[in-house]
């Protein structure tokens, strides 16, 4: 019988309300487990399964012993400081992190001040048993290292001009950012970059929603695999590479591409207000406070002090970036002469060190008792084999002035080449059933 009495009539109501609001909350936790799947299954199965592979392979490192009679120095290339108008990371904060990550030397890339790159301004030499490096990215790309000091090169400048004068005061030309235009045929080029993070970053910010669900699931507990999701091969910039060296000769390295400005943070100024902006830094957002929600900001954050800063999240610290890929070369001291020379004559490999450490990986051709490492030239005979050894068990795969010509699994090969060419050679790990870049190796020219 219908209960037409007031209190009827809204026991009803209530109970209609509150069905409607679980079907809301129901609805909206499925859409939130629709939105987080990915992430989800990242947390709970991908990642956990990734780091465990990652660990059984660095548990069955065995170093390579041979080496030619060079030492290996590892480092990364294109990192911004302080000076950089999109980075604040000051020089003693960048010790501490080239220190974490195991590096040897590291050549700086900072954007011109005022469209001058002045090679006095940064850290040069041996800081602590570190090296440093100078160096600038200028216009088109142009990415100099070493220039002599009391340099002054400027943007305004053309830039044939001034590849001549990087040239002439003992710097080396490299180029930034493939994937932009660039004078590929410009003869003072010594290398480029065939791996760069920030066009992975790039690529990912034409969609960065997808990558959220995992900054906000994983990101405490996993940053290296959130880190690791954005890698794409650079099938691209390789081809372009090896073209490129058919006719020259293009030492390859990597680009870490390092500013510490990918994060958020918020602090509470003398205004009583929170001021959120990113780490380039420049404010995004500044938010005023009032008697709702002081209250809560004090419960989410603590103590409301001016200069505070309540909170900070960083996809990008210096140090996890110096780790995700390395340069590796071999040079006879750790001195900005020897380490440029190596990277002038490309005894250079690139290794994706975040996975599993690839010191020791060595690529060379042996004709009785003489050795050619990469980046040198040496006659073709009959006698003559090309030589991969590596640390890791992994699948090597040798390409012939850019085309694929050998493939073998293990922790070493020896093949014999066909004929004069340029070879280099890639390496993979298996990580969950799947090949994965770690190592590519400048060539070795037999002619």
């Amino acid at each position: 019988m219908h209960d037409d009495r007031p209190h009827g009539r809204k026991r009803v109501w209530l109970r209609r309300a509150f069905r409607f609001a679980g079907l809301v909350l129901i609805l909206l936790g499925l859409v939130l487990l629709f939105w987080l799947r990915g992430a989800l299954y990242n947390r709970f199965v991908r990642f956990p399964r990734e780091e465990a592979a990652w660990q059984s392979l660095r548990a069955q490192r065995q170093t390579v012993a041979d080496n030619a009679g060079w030492n290996e120095y590892r480092g990364i290339l294109h990192s911004h400081s302080k000076y950089s108008h999109d980075s604040e990371v000051p020089f003693e904060d960048i010790l501490l992190a080239v220190k974490s990550a195991g590096l040897d030397f590291i050549c700086l890339s900072d954007h011109p001040i005022a469209g001058r790159a002045d090679f006095n301004l940064q850290w040069r030499g041996l800081h602590d048993g570190k090296l440093f490096i100078p160096g600038f990215e200028m216009k088109e790309g142009i990415m100099p290292f070493g220039v002599a000091s009391g340099i002054v090169l400027s943007n305004e400048t053309d830039s044939a001009t001034l590849a001549r004068q990087i040239a002439a005061n003992g710097g080396l030309l490299f180029y930034a950012h493939p994937e932009e235009p660039r004078d590929w045929d410009r003869p003072e080029l010594v290398g480029m970059e065939i791996y760069n993070i920030h066009s992975d970053f790039k690529r990912f910010s034409s969609k960065p929603r997808a990558l959220v669900p995992d900054l906000l699931l994983n990101q405490g507990r996993y940053p290296e695999h959130v880190l690791r999701t954005l890698f794409s091969q650079p099938v691209d910039f390789l081809h372009h590479w090896d073209e490129l060296n058919r006719t020259r000769h293009i030492t390859g390295i990597a680009g870490n591409d390092c500013h510490q400005n990918i994060g958020f943070r918020g602090i509470y100024t003398a205004a009583g207000t929170i001021r959120v902006e990113d780490t380039s830094p420049k404010t995004l957002k500044e938010f005023r406070l009032n008697w709702l929600t002081r209250p809560l900001a004090r419960l989410a954050f603590g103590p409301l002090q001016p200069g505070r800063m309540l909170f900070h999240f960083q996809l990008d610290p210096y140090e996890r970036i110096a780790r995700f890929v390395n340069t590796h070369v071999l040079a006879r001291e750790l001195s900005e002469p020897a380490i440029l020379d190596a990277l002038r004559a490309g005894r250079v490999f690139v290794g994706f060190d975040m996975i599993a450490d690839s010191s020791s990986f060595r690529w060379f051709a042996a004709a009785g008792t003489n050795q050619t490492v990469m980046g040198e030239t040496a006659p073709f005979s009959k006698e003559t084999r090309l030589h991969a050894l590596s640390p890791l068990r992994c699948r090597f795969t040798v390409l012939k002035d850019g085309s694929v010509v050998y493939r073998q699994e293990g922790r070493a090969v020896e093949w014999a080449p066909p004929g004069p060419a340029k070879y280099r050679v890639e390496a993979e790990l298996k990580v969950l059933d799947k090949w994965v870049p770690w190592v590519y190796a400048n060539p070795i020219q037999l002619q």
